[in-house]
């Protein structure tokens, strides 16, 4: 029986090896600094295992195998992306916890295309001088929404706070207490304005607020009325508000601006969906609200950014704003973007991965999922038990609360594992698929599946049956 001392006396030394002959491959695609600290790590953990009493006594001697395989794992490791992509399987369409919305194949090859080259980001081709990076976006943004003048930072909560900054420093915003709302990551409304340098001054009560209600708050240092969407919440029961068009008319009466925060920002009708509750952007700017802003990666289907649309003048003070420059966003974005909103302005919303998942019908999907069930059905004589049933997909990021999209999901069961045993092994799996689990049943969503990740799929689901 060997004992720890000697054990670690096999451990040969790092510049050993270092010049082993079988690990010239990795120093060519590596560096040796790189390797080195490698070797180290696997050197240090076994030494610990020794210590541990967790290596066998009886083991055989640590060999060049043995270190080489530890060492080539490592190197794998650490040269593997922290961020990368995963199957979204749960149904949840803007998943925020999986990036939201998945990019347009147009989008992604233009942003491509700017970003590995020098680009006319701030330069205007025509005339010869620096240019204004959103002139990129604004043209298709004005055409789309209706709206005089539009601009970009990098998310809808840097739109609010921008947005109040400048129309409101100093002064008071009325707002329901109904709309005092709080989404994940902890943005609260309250807290950006307090930010901005804005007084909230809250009317009404959590359930029922009237137009008079806004109209008896209003004072000399009323800077703006605010409407807010509610995002992941809905009130019902007894409740009233406003419509959108009495505050308008009380803004105009009194001659303050109305700003409405939009949250996911819709561009196109959802209601033959059954989304009745995401006005389309422009619907808003129509009934007179002075400014909007919303996201560019919920509905829009475009990358992380925040659209603010509205009145020119009110737009180019928020533009001149010192914020502006620290809030603004790249040239990636502005690619994306402005390949995202070319979709729509084609009228061509089945480029947009999100649409196309939000418009597929239960049908489609059911199809879908009938055609990876018999692409497994071969395999299926062991353990694992597949089966469709009915189910519901909803759209997630803060969209549409309390709404859902009928679907048709695959259900997985095993006879020797349970289903939180099954989620762990997808989850383990490459690339990471990621499922629900409901009633000890594995289900899998294809609705937010992209297609050419079905094989990959299908590898995963028939790897449970082997285990």
């Amino acid at each position: 029986m060997r004992g720890a001392e000697e054990l670690l006396r096999e451990i040969p030394a790092v510049e050993e090896i270092l010049n082993w002959p079988e690990l010239r491959e990795l120093l060519a695609r590596t560096s040796r600094k790189f390797l080195t600290e490698r070797v180290r790590e696997v050197l240090a953990g076994l030494r610990q295992q020794i210590r541990d009493g967790q290596w066998p006594a009886a083991a055989p001697a640590i060999s060049h195998t043995f270190l080489q395989t530890r060492i080539r794992e490592a190197v794998d490791a650490a040269l593997s992306h922290s961020l990368r992509p995963v199957i979204n399987a749960t149904g949840v369409i803007l998943h925020t916890n999986l990036g939201r919305a998945p990019l347009a194949r147009d989008a992604l090859q233009h942003a491509a295309e700017v970003a590995g080259q020098y680009s006319n980001l701030e330069y205007d081709l025509d005339k010869g001088r620096r240019g204004e990076r959103d002139s990129h976006i604004s043209g298709l943004l004005r055409s789309l929404l209706g709206a005089p003048a539009a601009i970009v930072v990098n998310n809808n909560a840097a739109a609010v706070l921008i947005t109040l900054n400048t129309l409101a420093e100093g002064g008071e915003v009325i707002v329901s207490r109904g709309e005092l709302i709080e989404i994940g990551g902890s943005f609260r409304i309250p807290e950006i304005m307090a930010k901005s340098g804005a007084t909230l001054r809250e009317v009404g009560t959590t359930n029922r607020t009237r137009i008079s209600d806004y109209q008896n708050a209003i004072t000399e240092r009323t800077k703006l009325l605010l409407r807010v969407h509610p995002s992941n919440f809905r009130i019902i029961g007894f409740t009233e508000k406003p419509s959108l068009e009495e505050l308008v008319g009380l803004g105009r009466k009194a001659s303050i601006p109305v700003f409405e925060d939009l949250g996911s920002g819709c561009l196109v009708s959802m209601a033959a969906q059954g989304i009745q509750d995401e006005i389309p952007v422009g619907e808003s700017l129509a009934a007179g609200v002075d400014v909007v802003s919303f996201s560019g990666d919920k509905l829009l289907g475009g990358p992380q950014a925040g659209v603010i649309a509205g009145k020119k003048d009110l737009v180019e003070r928020i533009r001149r704003n010192p914020l502006f420059r620290a809030l603004r966003v790249d040239k990636l974005t502005y690619s994306v973007l402005a390949s995202t909103l070319q979709a729509y302005w084609l009228d061509r919303p089945e480029r947009i991965p999100t649409l196309r998942m939000i418009q597929m019908t239960q049908q489609e999907v059911g199809e879908r999922a009938q055609r990876l069930l018999a692409a497994c059905a071969p395999h299926g004589d062991g353990p694992l038990r597949l089966e469709l049933v009915d189910g519901k997909s909803v759209i997630g990021g803060g969209s549409a609360p309390g709404q859902t999209l009928p679907s048709r999901l695959l259900a997985l069961r095993h006879a020797e594992q349970s289903a939180t045993v099954l989620e762990t092994r997808l989850r383990g799996w490459q690339p990471p698929v990621i499922a629900r689990v409901e009633e000890d049943r594995v289900l899998l969503d294809l609705r937010t599946v992209l297609p050419e990740q079905e094989e990959a799929l299908r590898e995963a689901i028939l790897s449970l049956a082997s285990g």
